[in-house]
Parts: C-alpha cells; sequence; structure tokens
C-alpha cells in the first residue's frame, strides 16, 4: 500500500498495489521498471495504448466493446484517443521482445519453474475464407466421438499465482486436495 500525500501531511489518496511476492519491494521495483520500458515500445500514440493496456488489464469485467473500455476508469482519455491509439499507433516489436526476454522466470519455493499451459481453440467452422485455419480436435459435440473442426488454435502459459503445486492419485481423498488450492496465501 503506499500513501500519497498532500500539504499539511494528510493523506490525498490510497493506492493499492497486489505483487504475489515474497520480496514485495524488490517485485514492485521490477514491476515498474517493466511498465516504463514497456511504455518506450510504444512509438506512435504511446500514451493512449498504454492508457488501452492498463484498461484491458485492470478492468473489473470482461471486455466486451471498445466504447465500454474507454469508459474504464484506467482510461483517462476520451474515446477518440482510443480509437486513434488503434489506428495509428506503433509498438516496436523487437524492443518489446527484449524486455520480455529480462522479466525473471517464476519459480515455486523450492527453485523450480512452474507454468499453466493451455490450449484453446477458436473454432470458425463457416469462415471458408479466414486464413490459416487448421482442423482443431474437439471433445464430444456429439455423442461418443471426437471431431477436427476448422479454426484457430492458440496457447497461453503464467505462473499460477494462487494454486500450489499439487499432485494427486486415485487412493487420495480429494477434500484437502481441493481445499488447498482454493485457498489464498494470507
Amino acid at each position: 500500500m503506499i500513501f500519497l500525500s498532500g500539504e499539511e501531511n494528510r493523506i490525498k489518496g490510497c493506492l493499492m498495489i497486489s505483487v504475489p511476492d515474497v520480496d514485495r519491494a524488490g517485485a514492485l521495483e521490477r514491476l515498474v521498471g517493466f511498465r516504463a520500458e514497456f511504455h518506450r515500445c510504444l512509438t506512435a500514440r504511446g500514451d493512449a495504448l498504454f492508457e488501452l493496456v492498463d484498461a484491458v488489464l485492470c478492468g473489473d469485467t470482461a471486455v466486451r466493446s471498445l466504447a465500454e473500455l474507454s469508459l474504464a476508469g484506467q482510461h483517462r482519455r476520451g474515446h477518440g484517443s482510443l480509437y486513434a491509439g488503434l489506428n495509428r499507433g506503433r509498438i516496436d516489436v523487437d524492443r518489446l521482445r527484449t524486455a520480455l526476454s529480462v522479466v525473471p522466470v517464476p519459480r515455486a519455493a523450492d527453485g523450480r519453474i512452474v507454468l499453466a499451459v493451455d490450449v484453446t481453440c477458436w473454432l470458425r467452422p463457416e469462415a471458408h475464407t479466414s486464413p490459416q485455419r487448421v482442423l482443431c480436435h474437439t471433445y464430444g459435440r456429439t455423442k461418443d466421438t471426437h471431431i477436427g473442426v476448422p479454426g484457430w488454435p492458440y496457447s497461453s502459459s503464467t505462473r499460477p499465482l494462487w494454486t500450489p503445486s499439487v499432485s494427486s492419485s486415485p487412493s487420495m481423498n480429494a477434500a484437502p486436495i481441493r481445499a488447498a488450492c482454493t485457498a489464498r496465501p494470507s
């Protein structure tokens, strides 16, 4: 928590920061450094794009439209700058790649790298003119059959922040495992 003080040592505001790291000061310093470097990667309409990214990442709800996104509290500009940023904004991809490459690899307490990986298919069977569609393997679209449906597979990987790594076997009681996986650190 960071307190912003105004005149006469009265608190003007309070900024809550959630950083899932034991070394919170170091993590905050790395976050501030990464945000500054990311802002330098935005070569045209950088401020508008930066606030747009903040609005997407920090919004309370899912993004359903650009107009709704322009009303998010993190996007302090008008809706026109949102569209201008998307249309005329530029990102230095090589610099962004370099900035992302120096971000520390997430590790568990014992030093192991812990990542969660997901591959999801965006099924588009009727999009005949869409480029680079592949057959995505699907389960359960009909009874006891698994078929390929045209679409785009995309994958993501992240460190699970709130779920500890838990292994189980069929003979184990699942209740303690569920409790451990849903408990948040204090």
